[in-house]
């Protein structure tokens, strides 16, 4: 079993709510616009750490990170990127790549909007933090944590800041 922190659009920001659960966390996802990379260095200093980058990442980020980032994690089929979309309206920079071989998990982050639905179309699950960053039209920031154990993405939380 892993215990899994999912967040996205820090923009920068990085304090030490989010990083006590970094610390309860196996592994930290990041769905992009990191913003400045002292947040990515700051994570991969204590945990493991997947991302990919953002509309607003610079060139030190697109280095360091893959636009989009598969992997398995504990029997889990997981694509994320920053841009993605939605159930019914996933971005066109990704939607053959779900139509053709669709992940268990799909994830992405830009809209801000804390999101967690299934395509049952695809049998993908997609989830969407939120921002986790201060920076953006977010009145809540937000991030998620659950497990993934045996293929199965269990005890799902949504983890609410008051900007």
């Amino acid at each position: 079993m892993k215990k899994i922190l999912l967040l996205s659009d820090t923009h920068s920001y990085i304090d030490n709510h989010i990083l006590t659960h970094v610390d309860w966390a196996d592994e930290v996802w990041h769905a992009g616009d990191i913003g400045d990379l002292k947040v990515t260095d700051a994570i991969k200093n204590r945990k493991p750490l997947r991302a990919v980058y953002g509309n607003i990442d610079d060139k030190e980020a697109r280095q360091e990170f893959p636009l989009n980032n598969r992997f398995l994690c504990e029997g889990v089929d997981v694509l994320i990127t920053h841009i993605g979309g939605y159930p019914g309206r996933y971005s066109p920079a990704i939607r053959e790549e779900i139509y053709a071989n669709p992940p268990r998990l799909f994830i992405c982050g830009h809209s801000h909007i804390l999101k967690v639905m299934p395509d049952k179309k695809r049998g993908l699950l997609h989830m969407n933090p939120g921002a986790i960053g201060k920076h953006g039209f977010h009145k809540v920031r937000t991030m998620l944590r659950f497990t993934v154990s045996q293929g199965k993405i269990e005890n799902l939380e949504v983890i609410e800041v008051k900007r």
